[in-house]
């Protein structure tokens, strides 16, 4: 397709981020649709593998690092590689890394490379002289990935409604609370940590509020033992005393010092270990864990409260909030 068409067609655009954004667009399907894959990586899967892919799976800084280098190496091979030296270039590259496909546009095999320099140049030239057009397309990008993602919770959450909560699962708070909080959660995760006391003080001021855990283990071996010690002390009626100590000590706990810390506040040890190889409790960590892939939990800890998912750790004052959405729902 030749240029001047392109440039015709970027004329029916209203303003200068539309036609900006859209250029950056095209250009994120020539060049960077290798890199899909890597977004792509965390996809459903078997709950069995949680553990290993979220292992393998890239953090989103590496993932931005990684698509930065595909993005230098395909403009690199194009001969426009000097275009994005400097300041205005590396706007450029962002705008290109930032902005999400849209339909409509010409497909990316349409564009030769001496096309995909003049269009880095015109974004070089569109950036210089208005770097507002980065400010609110990132903005604009930021929001429409935040609407995207609570759209997607919101139908998971609707479609795995019937197994969120079962009779077996553990629960904190008022037991007939109108308002459920279904939190998933690592005994060893410092986030989950840094929240019980804020979680505490929620139920201390909200009396409606069913809290209902699932162990999601996915810490390495010593988070699978302390699930594994957690659902057999149920059985013993003492999930809570054992949950409160093992969020208190030190990480990194064998299963010898499970078991000492279930002596101490009043467990059957012997029991205990006895139990904790119960069958049952290895399917039930299985259906935490599947739930979690469903409903896209890459993380602890992530809090599912009416329709929305909340993922990481939050202050009160956004958890009420939260709770207020929920009740104003119902």
């Amino acid at each position: 397709m030749p240029i001047c068409a392109t440039a015709r067609h970027l004329r029916t655009f209203a303003d200068p981020l539309s036609w900006a954004v859209s250029l950056a667009r095209r250009l994120i399907r020539m060049i960077l649709v290798p890199a899909r894959a890597i977004d792509g990586f965390a996809s459903t899967g078997n709950s069995s593998a949680f553990e290993q892919k979220r292992s393998q799976m890239p953090n989103p800084l590496e993932r931005d690092r990684i698509k930065s280098e595909i993005l230098t190496s395909d403009i690199r091979k194009s001969g426009v590689h000097a275009t994005l030296r400097g300041t205005a270039g590396a706007l450029v590259a962002a705008v290109l890394l930032l902005s999400p496909p849209v339909t409509g546009v010409a497909a990316a095999d349409e564009f030769t490379a001496a096309q995909r320099a003049e269009i880095v140049r015109i974004l070089h030239e569109a950036l210089i002289r208005d770097p507002s057009i980065l400010r609110d397309a990132v903005a604009a990008m930021q929001n429409d990935d935040t609407r995207r993602d609570a759209d997607a919770s919101k139908a998971s959450i609707a479609a795995h409604r019937s197994v969120m909560v079962t009779p077996e699962d553990p629960v904190a708070g008022n037991p007939k609370g109108t308002i459920t909080i279904v939190e998933f959660y690592d005994t060893r995760c410092p986030y989950c940590r840094k929240m019980e006391p804020t979680m505490a003080g929620l139920l201390q001021r909200d009396h409606d509020v069913r809290l209902v855990y699932k162990d999601l283990p996915i810490l390495g071996p010593a988070s699978v033992l302390a699930a594994h010690a957690l659902l057999a002390a149920q059985q013993q009626n003492g999930y809570e005393k054992l949950r409160t100590a093992l969020m208190q000590a030190p990480p990194d706990y064998t299963q010898a010092q499970i078991l000492a810390t279930a002596r101490e506040v009043g467990l059957d040890d012997v029991r205990l270990a006895r139990d904790m190889d119960n069958p049952a409790i290895e399917a039930r960590i299985a259906a935490n864990l599947q739930l979690a892939t469903a409903l896209g939990i890459d993380g602890t800890p992530a809090l599912v409260i009416g329709d929305a998912l909340i993922p990481g750790a939050v202050e009160l004052a956004d958890l009420q909030n939260d709770i207020a959405t929920a009740r104003a729902a119902q």
